[in-house]
């Protein structure tokens, strides 16, 4: 969550921002910020190295979480979270991280280390999961499947 924060701040962006508005904000940033207007050896150089990949990285996340791209990917995220079986998961701070059968990996942002556990001890947790984390949080797909030649 202090990732989307800080992300957001950077682009002055909310929940609802959409696309284009992130295009617009990003081109800004990166003219501001690109590291070919200041001198080589200059302090503000590697600053402006950095504040571009900061910026770079940040325009990735916050498309990938934008709730256009989210519309446009519903049907296959509910084909694998309701057709594929969980393959790996691991928990780190608020990021719930989870590997499905068909390759897809997606994280679930603000998911508790109490429900996390929860799901853990549960019986059958992709029902726990599906019930109580494959809805209820922000997420975003980090890693698509592999194509299968």
């Amino acid at each position: 969550m202090k990732r989307i924060n800080e992300y957001r701040k950077l682009f002055n962006a909310n929940s609802t921002t959409e696309l284009k508005e992130l295009k617009t904000t990003y081109r800004n940033l990166v003219k501001e910020w690109h590291p070919d207007k200041f001198q080589a050896g200059d302090a503000k150089a590697v600053e402006a190295e950095q504040k571009s990949q900061q910026i770079i990285d940040a325009y990735h996340f916050l498309v990938s979480i934008a709730p256009e791209t989210k519309a446009a990917n519903l049907e296959e995220y509910l084909i694998t979270t309701e057709e594929a079986g969980i393959l790996d998961f691991q928990h780190k701070k608020l990021v719930l991280e989870i590997t499905f059968t068909d390759g897809n990996t997606y994280e679930y942002f603000g998911v508790t280390p109490k429900l996390f556990q929860k799901m853990i001890n549960s019986d059958k947790q992709k029902r726990f999961a599906k019930r109580n984390i494959f809805t209820a949080f922000l997420y975003r797909k980090v890693k698509k499947a592999a194509v299968v030649a």
